[in-house]
């Protein structure tokens, strides 16, 4: 058995679940408000989608291991999950430039999640 299967399966789910175009909205309003999260009607309207729609494609994110919820008091707010976000990423460039690591410090850089550095996601989800 292929000790990666885990996050390759994982990896499918995933990017399955983000391969439509909704789910994918949602999950970027997700991703830029990963500390304090939103509720189901402010993703609706932040991302333009449907309340009567959203629900099942909330669901399919979290079953993807992508997004959380947490009820507060009448209402549930939706989180985006970074250990499966990091898991997907480090899915997709584990092996990156073929043992070249020098290669990809340019894309490592600008994926970097410490509040110290810079890059889009530490901008978007770690400052």
């Amino acid at each position: 058995m292929d000790s990666n299967q885990p996050a390759e399966a994982h990896a499918i789910r995933a990017l399955t679940a983000l391969g439509q175009d909704t789910r994918l909205r949602v999950f970027r309003e997700l991703v830029r408000h990963a500390h304090n999260g939103l509720t189901a009607g402010e993703i609706a309207e932040r991302a333009g989608v449907l309340p009567n729609t959203l629900s099942s494609n909330l669901s399919i994110l979290a079953n993807a291991g992508l997004i959380r919820s947490e009820r507060e008091g009448r209402h549930v707010r939706y989180f985006v999950e970074l250990p499966g976000l990091r898991g997907l990423v480090t899915y997709l460039v584990e092996e990156c430039c073929g043992g070249r690591p020098g290669d990809c410090a340019a894309l490592f850089d600008s994926l970097c999640c410490d509040p110290g550095q810079s890059g889009p996601v530490a901008k978007t989800c770690c400052a």
